[in-house]
């Protein structure tokens, strides 16, 4: 199977300015967005053998010049066809998922007409890929080679849960997302994005003393506090505040103490030698679904969630 690239949510948060280029480089031809308008955004950095396709499909009103819809109901088509008869366009079916796709009565209805137009691929998307030994895995791979047999053009049903499920679901392209950006489940991910933050001030607190909003923690040794220079306003979510996350200095940890406010994180660096410029957030011994079994999410959302103010550094 070849491997397309989702790129969608600003490339899950690491922008897609800089990531999707990077992937054409390493030799990704097929792209996934959820919008037009991220298509669009990257449609011009991208050489023209490069497709972009739409997940949410044909909208009305919208702009699909050098994108592929992801056609998923009747009337989509039916509006594509229209609009822009001869152009690229790939269909979704729902395989059991109940959240985008055409159902197995509507793609009969309109399978011969479709298939007349040549759609680039058929896909589907699997509901449950990230529990291997869920039922829900093997009914849906049934469904969906049911509604596609006797289709000839590529198919595709697999993205990163569902690589991992083996051959059988790969068919002709896989759509890697989180995947790609060190993140569940695939274990085995090489970490891409380290998240560090700067010390703004440090000071002595006194045993019994607060820190923080709502005075949730008091100091029960004399202690020394860092304040960092980030908080849920850029994506740091909140409900880390008392989660028993860490920055790291190197390899020791820090706790977060305290509540996460806007701008702001408070961290106990008593028994640090010497307190850094900076301390880590997301860092090999801090992974992202570390942290997001933290704070009771996924990987995913810790990433999506990274906020603009971040100065950006690629290597």
């Amino acid at each position: 199977a070849r491997a397309a690239a989702v790129v969608k949510a600003d490339a899950y948060g690491l922008g897609a300015d800089r990531v999707a280029p990077a992937l054409y480089a390493a030799g990704v031809r097929d792209f996934f967005v959820a919008l037009a308008r991220e298509g669009r955004a990257i449609r011009p950095l991208l050489p023209p053998d490069a497709r972009i396709n739409i997940l949410s499909g044909h909208m009305e009103g919208e702009d699909l010049a050098g994108l592929v819809p992801v056609l998923n109901s009747p009337a989509q088509f039916f509006r594509d066809r229209v609009l822009r008869p001869g152009k690229p366009f790939a269909i979704q079916l729902d395989s059991g998922m109940n959240r985008l796709g055409m159902e197995a009565a509507e793609w009969g209805a309109i399978r011969a007409e479709a298939m007349a137009a040549r759609p680039e691929f058929i896909m589907s998307h699997l509901a449950c890929a990230d529990e291997p030994d869920h039922p829900a895995n093997a009914a849906q791979l049934a469904a969906f080679r049911a509604m596609t047999e006797g289709c000839d053009v590529p198919r595709s049903l697999a993205a990163t849960g569902g690589i991992l499920l083996g051959p059988d679901y790969h068919f002709d392209m896989v759509r890697p997302g989180v995947g790609l950006y060190g993140g569940l489940p695939f274990a085995e991910a090489r970490p891409v994005v380290t998240l560090s933050l700067r010390v703004i001030q440090t000071r002595a607190v006194a045993a019994g003393e607060m820190v923080g909003y709502g005075a949730t923690w008091h100091a029960a040794r004399a202690s020394r506090i860092a304040t960092v220079d980030a908080g849920y306003a850029d994506g740091i979510l909140r409900a880390l505040s008392s989660s028993g996350a860490q920055l790291y200095a190197g390899e020791t940890a820090c706790p977060i103490v305290g509540r996460v406010s806007m701008d702001l994180i408070t961290v106990d660096v008593t028994d640090l030698a010497e307190v850094p410029d900076r301390l880590a957030l997301i860092c090999p011994a801090q992974p992202i679904d570390r942290l997001a079994d933290l704070a009771g999410t996924i990987g995913y959302e810790v990433l999506t969630s990274l906020g603009l103010r971040y100065a950006r550094t690629y290597l």
